[in-house]
């Protein structure tokens, strides 16, 4: 059943309220899906649960199908173009918004913990570009990773652009943010993973590395890279590159790698 939205200012929308204002200012437990291909991930293949779903009008019967995915319970509210924008206090050219629930998150121990005995995660350092991380997500849902640990130092792999940027792979991946990069690399080798970092520098080169059991790869931000006082206790790997040019978008430079070392 679609429930019309005909004033702004209804309470039953108030999450969907100035979307780029409580972006920077948080959602307390809530985030915001944007778009067909992510809201449909969101119902059929995500991790978290949703809340509600608010369209234009004129893409109810364009979905249809998908809104006929959507559990009983969850409310689909429409609205016109000009209070859909009014609502969310810019031109919404998708039309399609939903609120998703955070729960509880992972904790790191927990998601190393139910890691296979073969296993490829990512470790992320300072990535504080919002279409990186969506970016680096994307190839990791791509390439059957099987998790991401994130520092505190990086931006919300949740934020409104990068789950969009991802195209929805924010919402399927398992991942846990907390802490120093250092820190997650310390619970990744007492979980016993082998731990790669990324550097132009990097000793050896990619091309030379085998996938393996326990297997983990960190990327830092672009500019500084990941800092020495973890690269000093890793193995280092490089992407070989013709003379003149070392370095490379970090999410490109993570799809290079992971698909090197996916199994």
């Amino acid at each position: 059943m679609l429930l019309a939205i005909d004033d702004p200012s209804d309470s039953r929308i108030e999450a969907y309220r100035d979307i780029r204002e409580r972006d920077l200012k948080g959602r307390g437990g809530r985030f915001v899906i944007e778009g067909e291909v992510v809201l449909h991930t969101a119902l059929t293949l995500g991790r978290f649960a949703i809340e509600s779903i608010l369209i234009a009008e004129n893409r109810a019967e364009p979905l249809a199908g998908l809104l006929a995915q959507v559990a009983a319970g969850i409310p689909v509210y429409i609205a016109s173009r000009a209070v859909l924008d009014s609502i969310a206090g810019f031109p919404m050219h998708r039309g399609i918004l939903a609120i998703g629930l955070r729960g509880e998150g992972l904790a790191v121990d927990t998601l190393l913990s139910s890691a296979p005995e073969t296993a490829l995660f990512v470790g992320l350092s300072a990535i504080a570009n919002h279409d990186n991380m969506g970016g680096i997500f994307r190839n990791a849902a791509a390439f059957g990773l099987d998790g991401v640990l994130i520092d505190g130092a990086s931006c919300d792999p949740l934020y409104r652009k990068a789950i969009r940027v991802s195209a929805g792979a924010a919402l399927l991946t398992p991942f846990a943010q907390a802490g120093d990069i250092g820190d997650l690399c310390n619970a990744l080798l007492a979980a016993g993973f082998e731990v790669l970092a990324t550097s132009p520098a990097g000793r050896e080169r990619l091309a030379d590395i085998e996938p393996a059991g326990r297997q983990a790869v960190l990327f830092g931000a672009e500019g500084p890279g990941l800092p020495e006082r973890v690269l000093s206790r890793l193995r280092t790997i490089r992407i070989e590159m013709r003379g003149g040019f070392d370095s490379l978008n970090v999410a490109t430079t993570s799809g290079i790698v992971l698909h090197h070392l996916a199994r």
